[in-house]
């Protein structure tokens, strides 16, 4: 969760990533990955002073998602903006 109350979510068995809205639970952002998202996501500061969160879509036979080999990273919108 970010200070401003964003909540990132990778563990889904609809292969989907989500940014919740931690105060109500909206959906702000939602995006198809191209395999599972079963991992924790993880948030960064770049170099440029910009955040960014990457999560790891692997897939997971158990909860028979799609199987992949990718990492995606998404730019999280400047403050302010």
């Amino acid at each position: 969760m970010t200070p401003a109350g964003l909540v990132f979510m990778g563990a889904t068995v609809d292969e989907a990533f989500r940014v919740l809205d931690g105060r109500n639970g909206n959906i702000l952002y939602e995006n198809e990955l191209d395999a599972g998202g079963n991992a924790t996501p993880m948030t960064y500061m770049g170099k440029n002073g910009r955040q960014y969160v990457v999560a790891g879509a692997g897939g997971h036979g158990g909860l028979q998602t799609r199987n992949g080999d990718a990492v995606v990273a998404f730019a999280l919108p400047r403050q302010g903006r």
